[in-house]
Formats: C-alpha cells, structure tokens, sequence
C-alpha cells in the first residue's frame, strides 16, 4: 500500500487524539517499519491494519467507524494534496463519476504500482447515485468516508446506504442520494 495512505493516517490520528496516541498505536502494532514511511513508498497493508486495530483498542471506537473517519479526513487531504483532481468539479457526484476516468488514472501515473479499488458508476441522476466498489482489502468503510468527504466538501447534504454483496466485503454497492 502507498506510503501517503499511512503518512495521512498518522496525521488523523495526531490531529483527532495526539501525538503520543501515534507512539502508543505503533509500539502496540508492533510494526516492522517502526511508524516510519514516507509518501512514496509502499508498505504491508498488515501495518495500516494492525496501527487500526491497535487505535481501536485505545480509543474504544470500532474499527469500521476508525476506517470511516479516515476516509472522510483523506477525501479533505486529497483535496488539499492534489487540488487538481477535483478542482473542475462543481459536485460530489462528479467527483465520484471522475473516479475512474480521471482521478485514478492520474493516480497510476504518479504511482505505477498503486493498487486502486474499482468503482464503477452503476446509476446516476442528480439525486441519486449507485456505486459499485470492488476491492480485496475490503475498505468500503474507508470508501464511504470518502464519499462523505465529498459531499461535505461540496456543502450538500446526502445519505449514504452500504450493500455488501459478498461475505468478506470485496465488493459493496453504494448509494448515494442527496436530500
């Protein structure tokens, strides 16, 4: 997994709970790295998953609500980070529409080797949106976050409806409506 995806979670958990709970979480995980990435680089998805689960047990939130919380901090670092990627768009939804077309396929050129999740537009109209996200890291949590992060970026208000469509969560549909 990118380095940026593990810089960024360590940012959340300082800027949400502290310093010192980033030290906690690494000595708790027991990581090879030592908490030590750069953006650039790529690191076992155990790490990111182990440095969550150990933020669980810390913080008494469950795992699912850590991812989700993540997502929704990184869609507004991603906006930060890579302005380009979403400065023509004018909503969530054509945020979420340019996934694929754009924003992962600029993605692949600054990481060759980043492996992406598929998310394809099933429906769209303008209230309402389906999602299909596939993934074997199972992280619909983190892409609901997201998703999230759009749409409070965008200042609109939506619902968020979560459909597993396997057993382990490799694929999930999403619809998104807007009030």
């Amino acid at each position: 997994m990118k380095g940026v995806v593990f810089t960024e979670f360590m940012e959340m958990v300082e800027a949400r709970f502290s310093a010192d709970m980033v030290d906690d979480i690494i000595e708790d995980a027991q990581i090879k790295s030592g908490g030590a990435y750069t953006a650039v680089g790529n690191y076992p998805f155990a790490e990111l998953v182990a440095m969550v689960s150990a933020l669980s047990q810390r913080s008494g939130m469950r795992v699912p609500e850590l991812v989700f919380h993540f997502g929704h901090y990184l869609f507004g670092r991603f906006a930060t980070l890579y302005p380009y990627s979403i400065q023509a768009c004018t909503s969530s939804f054509m945020v979420l529409e340019s996934i694929e077309k754009h924003i992962h396929l600029e993605v692949q050129k600054l990481y060759p080797d980043a492996q992406l999740p598929d998310i394809q537009v099933v429906q769209s109209d303008e209230k309402q949106m389906t999602l299909l996200y596939r993934s074997p890291r199972c992280l619909a949590p983190l892409a609901s976050g997201l998703i999230q992060g759009a749409l409070d970026h965008f200042s609109e208000q939506g619902r968020i409806t979560t459909e597993p469509l396997n057993a382990e969560g490799s694929e999930v549909r999403f619809v998104v409506e807007l009030l």
